[in-house]
C-alpha cells in the first residue's frame, strides 16, 4: 500500500529525470542560462512535484488531476529535450528513453486510479 509519494516508483522514476536534465542543461552554452535550460529545469521538477502534490490530496480525484499536470509537463520536456537536441546542446537518446518510461508508468498509474474510482456520470 502506498503511504507517501516517497513509495511511488513513477515519483523516483521523476527524480532522476529531474537529474538528468539539471546535468545535461549544464552543459548548455551560457547564452541559454535563463532560456531553454531554465524551462527545461522547471518542466522537469514540476513532474515529480505534481506527482507528489497529487498523491498528497485528499482524494482520488485530485491525484488524477495532478497526474495529469505531471503528463502535460513531460509532453512540454520531451519537446524541450528534442528542440536541445536539434540546436546541438545535448544527446536526446537517453534523455528520451527516460521520458518514455515515465510516461508509460504515468499512464499506467492513471488508469489504475481511474478503474478503482466509481463513476459519477450517467
Amino acid at each position: 500500500m502506498v503511504k507517501s509519494y516517497r513509495d511511488l516508483e513513477v515519483w523516483r522514476l521523476g527524480l532522476d529525470l529531474v537529474e538528468t536534465i539539471y546535468r545535461c542543461t549544464a552543459e548548455f552554452p551560457k547564452s541559454e542560462t535563463y532560456g531553454l535550460s531554465a524551462q527545461m529545469r522547471r518542466a522537469a521538477v514540476s513532474i515529480p512535484s505534481n506527482i507528489a502534490e497529487g498523491q498528497a490530496r485528499s482524494s482520488s480525484k485530485e491525484f488524477l488531476h495532478f497526474l495529469s499536470i505531471a503528463l502535460g509537463s513531460l509532453a512540454e520536456l520531451e519537446t524541450q529535450i528534442e528542440l536541445a537536441n536539434r540546436l546541438g546542446y545535448m544527446e536526446a537518446e537517453a534523455a528520451l528513453a527516460q521520458t518514455d518510461l515515465l510516461g508509460k508508468k504515468l499512464h499506467c498509474l492513471r488508469t489504475s486510479i481511474r478503474n478503482r474510482v466509481p463513476s459519477t456520470s450517467h
